[in-house]
């Protein structure tokens, strides 16, 4: 199970033509909307996307009357054909009693022959004969009826297709099955131009969902943010040292109810909280050193281990709820990421970018915020950003961008809900914020601010 559709707010930035900045908030049900309107100092239009649901032309008044009329002419079709069954049914009986009445014509004819000899015999025969024929009469009477009636039914089509072809000149010269697949032609491009929607500024936290409660007051829980739609796996690590084993979940579903699927016994112990699974493997930090491991779950074995040079650890440069949080290993958008603090640093936070496969460090960011200062933190689109305790009143206060190398200090509440956070980390797949709230396992939604440039935005 997925987190919900709806965990991201767009903010979009919508330079595209054809978008109406007037329009005022309706249902996602009715259709690809924009509302809540403003501008920017440049004169472009600021909006949020509201995306519908698979079926756009379920509320609109034209296609519901077309599709309740189509409903009627396949409900008069069915009664015709019932119709139809019963006068072939008649028809039968028809060719019955014509067989009978040339029989009694016959006989009438030889009747008339020898009418005193065989008076007496043929006069019961023809008895006989007009008894079996009495049935017959209902049924050419309602023979007579369903005729009329299938007069009836075809004049009510005629009618319809009259009123059918009205409407569909009305609604554009197009059939129903036609309008729809523009419809889904024009959703397609829409969600594809989402797509484009990769990476975004930080403007809103919202939530918690809380998923499950269990464990310690300290640990760990994620998915893998490059796993296929189908792969909605769930890894659990529970406390912050003298730990190796990881429990694996087939989905939230079966991580909710229990259900374990695998269990790894690693072959070293981790330290601290601030583990992430990426692209199959699991990446932490060996307890007590500054080691990097790379674990396959696929193969069970260390594929790469890489000390992180300089670094601080155990609990030299922890986060400020301690816990041997020295070094945390973060995935966004972009890539692996490590964030940790050292002497050449003075304490403060320094930012490394990491090739997954081998460990080594590609570029570093040194920033002026202090490591033990900071409650968590987490990357989203290679910014850094950096919450001010663990506590209750928390808040994102503190944001580097490694693209610009620039920080600035920012003001984003978010709910601790349950007092102590000891893990945070963002997925970007599912476009939430995992979080271990005081042995309680909560998502956060997140509103991202995006610009959409079109072919012309140079």
């Amino acid at each position: 199970m997925r987190a919900p559709a709806g965990i991201l707010n767009l903010l979009l930035l919508s330079l595209l033509a054809g978008l109406d900045p007037s329009k005022t908030q309706i249902s996602p049900k009715e259709g690809w909307q924009v509302y809540s309107s403003a501008q920017d100092p440049d004169g472009r239009c600021i909006c949020t996307v509201v995306a519908p649901e698979q079926n756009l032309c379920s509320r609109d008044a034209k296609s519901r009357q077309l599709r309740q009329l189509l409903e009627k002419v396949q409900n008069m079709s069915q009664s015709i054909e019932v119709l139809n069954l019963r006068t072939q049914r008649d028809f039968q009986y028809v060719l019955k009693m014509e067989t009978q009445m040339k029989g009694l014509k016959a006989k009438f004819r030889q009747i008339e022959d020898d009418r005193k000899t065989l008076m007496t015999k043929h006069f019961q025969e023809l008895k006989e004969k007009m008894d079996e024929l009495l049935p017959l009469i209902p049924v050419l009477e309602q023979y007579k009826t369903d005729a009329k009636l299938i007069t009836q039914f075809k004049e009510e089509i005629r009618n319809l297709s009259t009123v059918l072809t009205g409407i569909q000149e009305e609604i554009g010269a197009y059939d129903y099955d036609e309008l729809h697949q523009r419809v889904l032609s024009l959703e397609t491009r829409l969600r594809d131009c989402m797509k484009k929607l990769t990476c975004g500024k930080l403007m809103k936290i919202t939530g918690p969902i809380t998923v499950k409660i269990s464990g310690t007051r300290f640990g760990a829980w994620m998915t893998d943010p490059l796993a296929s739609e189908k792969n909605n796996r769930v890894w659990y690590m529970d406390s912050y040292t003298n730990n190796k084993i990881v429990r694996e979940y087939k989905s939230i579903a079966d991580f909710v109810s229990g259900a374990e699927s695998r269990t790894y016994n690693l072959p070293f112990k981790w330290a601290g909280t601030n583990h992430v699974v990426y692209n199959g493997s699991l990446y932490f930090n060996k307890y007590q050193s500054n080691i990097i491991i790379k674990y396959s779950f696929d193969t069970g074995r260390v594929l790469a281990q890489r000390s992180l040079e300089y670094a601080g650890f155990h609990n030299v440069y922890p986060y400020t709820w301690g816990g041997f949080s020295d070094i945390d290993l973060m995935a966004d958008e972009i890539g692996l990421w490590a964030v940790y603090a050292t002497n050449q640093n003075a304490g403060n936070i320094v930012i490394s970018q990491l090739n997954q496969d081998t460990l080594e460090v590609l570029k570093s960011w040194s920033t002026g915020y202090p490591k033990r200062s900071a409650g968590e933190s987490f990357m989203i689109c290679g910014t850094l950003y950096v919450t001010n305790s663990h506590l209750t009143g928390a808040k994102v206060y503190y944001s580097y961008s490694t693209k610009t190398s620039t920080y600035e200090y920012t003001d984003i509440p978010f709910h601790n809900q349950y007092f102590h956070i000891s893990m945070l980390d963002y997925n970007a797949r599912d476009r939430a914020l995992y979080a271990w709230n005081n042995g309680h396992q909560v998502l956060f939604n997140v509103t991202l601010f995006h610009v959409i440039k079109t072919d012309d935005d140079t």
